[in-house]
């Protein structure tokens, strides 16, 4: 629990727009150095090994805060589903299927959103709520 909060408070603060900022600072500081270090492969080493151990982490980072919005997105949806009583309950358990069974069951669906009998009115937003 406590590394959950952790990955989504470090995501939080990595897509802020101050740390996206300081990161276009301390690019433009490197930039601003290499004349001094006459561009050499040192001056080079410092950007790429920096950046490739931020975007290695960022990876595990992105995916656990990831994971976890789709599971809780998950769980509210299966808790509409539960709670309304016309729902098809049997899509509770999708994740249990396969690539070819879901997409035999999109086709059923898109099919169904095709033949039905209600016209949806474009919604327009006016401005005014």
């Amino acid at each position: 629990m406590r590394f959950a909060r952790f990955c989504q408070a470090l995501s939080n603060w990595a897509g802020s727009p101050k740390t996206f900022l300081t990161a276009i600072v301390l690019i433009i500081a490197w930039a601003g150095t290499g004349p001094y270090f006459h561009y050499n492969d040192t001056w080079q080493l410092i950007i790429n090994t920096s950046t490739t151990i931020i975007t290695f982490l960022m990876v595990f980072l992105i995916q656990n805060t990831q994971n976890r919005d789709n599971d809780i997105l998950h769980l509210k949806i299966d808790e509409l589903i539960r709670a309304t009583h016309e729902a098809q309950n049997a899509t509770l358990g999708l994740e249990k299927m396969e690539a070819r069974e879901l997409r035999k069951l999109r086709d059923r669906y898109r099919a169904l959103g095709e033949s039905s009998e209600i016209d949806v009115e474009p919604i327009h937003d006016d401005g005014a709520r």
